[in-house]
């Protein structure tokens, strides 16, 4: 190949990059608002009635409701209006996933009690303001997962043009600043359990409403400090990780025994989650995240699904963990399915690249982009991991959060339930907004200095 033919062949490489990284169509931006909601959604129920109008979502905390108190459920007077079993399954495979349905097939009493549709999810007017931005300006890098412009505080692609962004706007789904959660990890069992019993702080630099962008942001998608409270025999261990935009994370550990830091480069991909039993790798919390390099992502489109949605009676702090997570599978009673319309992504890895899971399935909500359900599949290409998120309205945000999550190894028979917090005090989803998390927790000498104290 000449000279001439090098650089031609350049010039249209990067004619190709650049029209599958382009920013949304001015046609398509034009309509956020619109027949479109501002963060990308239809609008307009379907034509069923079965899934309703956004009319913008519950945005404003209930009379009297102060953050800290017991939260109120606001649909608590909805009833089922029907179950899906093995029994049935089969009429609505066309609304689950793979892995949903090997569920209710595999798993003796296993059910999903659907409820009526609620639309319940909203932003501040900034974050839709700073979306339509996004919009018409957010780009991938060149390398087509990494991120080369966005700013914070805002869905980063309304209407992504491929599954990279779509992915992205999950990782960086706005739930505020930064946030202190208490919770438990709960692993499975034919008997009693003990909960791992943590204390989480998060900062998410880049979602400041006044971000300008990834730069400001320190290239920083999230950091993260995990402290383990109980049992006593891992009282005091300590995870920070930060998870970077444009690179694998970075983690170093604590160990009481040990006192010493020290650096976890395994921190990442599909390695296990250090004490978690071999029950979830690295990149599988909270959902999805970290470098999305092995894998090639596909926007498969939209489509209608039952996923867990205003799941109150499982956030419910009246209750006991036993109460909640059986030996096979989360009490069935409590968490509540609705039916939405999600984006389908698939993640096929790369040739040449390794990772636990060849093939993996993501369904992103649309009026949240917060993913609800992933089947994770083996080499065979059977379902072999399926998660299950919740997701709930934070209206002092206001957002839809999600912490609780659940994943069912098929190939083991065993569970882990993450972030559970039925027997934690509330999470503080304003502690960053607010400045109640110290920016030098997330330093790894302060690590040590703290796990000397």
């Amino acid at each position: 190949m000449n000279h001439k033919q090098r650089s031609a062949l350049a010039v249209c490489l990067a004619c190709a990059w650049g029209l599958a990284w382009a920013a949304a169509p001015e046609q398509e931006v034009a309509r956020l608002g619109k027949d479109l909601t501002p963060v990308g959604a239809i609008k307009a129920g379907n034509k069923e009635g079965s899934i309703p109008e956004w009319k913008g979502g519950v945005t404003t905390p209930p009379a009297g409701w102060k953050p800290g108190q017991k939260r109120i459920d606001p649909f608590k007077d909805d009833k089922p209006l029907f179950s899906i079993d093995a029994g049935n399954v089969d009429q609505y495979k066309d609304k689950l996933s793979e892995g949903q349905m090997t569920l209710v097939k595999t798993l003796k009493g296993y059910r999903m009690d659907v409820y009526p549709s609620r639309r319940s999810c909203g932003f501040p007017d900034y974050v839709y303001e700073r979306t339509k931005t996004n919009a018409k300006e957010a780009k991938l890098a060149g390398n087509a997962w990494g991120l080369e412009k966005a700013i914070g505080a805002a869905v980063l692609f309304p209407i992504p043009q491929n599954g990279a962004e779509a992915m992205w706007n999950h990782k960086l789904r706005y739930m505020g600043e930064g946030r202190i959660e208490y919770y438990s990890s709960i692993f499975s069992s034919k008997g009693d359990f003990t909960p791992l019993v943590q204390d989480q702080w998060v900062t998410i630099p880049f979602h400041k409403k006044t971000n300008k962008g990834i730069e400001e942001a320190g290239g920083v998608e999230m950091k993260l400090l995990n402290a383990v409270v109980s049992p006593a025999a891992r009282t005091g261990e300590m995870i920070l990780a930060h998870w970077s935009m444009n690179a694998a994370s970075d983690a170093w550990l604590y160990f009481p025994g040990q006192r010493r830091v020290r650096r976890a480069p395994t921190f990442a991909y599909d390695n296990p989650v250090p004490g978690y039993e071999n029950l979830e790798t690295v990149d599988q919390y909270p959902m999805y995240a970290g470098a999305m390099d092995r894998y090639n992502w596909k926007l498969v489109g939209k489509q209608e699904m039952f996923v867990p949605y205003n799941s109150w009676k499982l956030i419910d702090k009246g209750r006991k963990y036993k109460d909640v997570y059986g030996p096979d599978f989360v009490n069935r009673d409590l968490v509540r399915y609705e039916l939405h319309r999600v984006w389908k992504v698939e993640a096929t890895l790369k040739e040449g690249m390794r990772h636990i899971f060849p093939k993996r399935v993501f369904y992103l909500d649309e009026d949240s982009w917060a993913l609800m359900v992933v089947d994770n599949h083996d080499a065979q290409g059977k379902v072999w991991r399926v998660q299950e998120s919740s997701l709930w309205v934070a209206p002092e945000i206001p957002a839809c959060v999600g912490q609780e999550f659940v994943s069912y190894d098929l190939n083991v028979g065993r569970y882990i339930a993450e972030n559970a917090t039925q027997e934690r005090p509330e999470t503080d989803w304003l502690a960053g907004r607010e400045g109640r998390i110290e920016q030098n927790r997330f330093n790894p000498d302060e690590l040590r200095r703290v796990g000397d104290r």
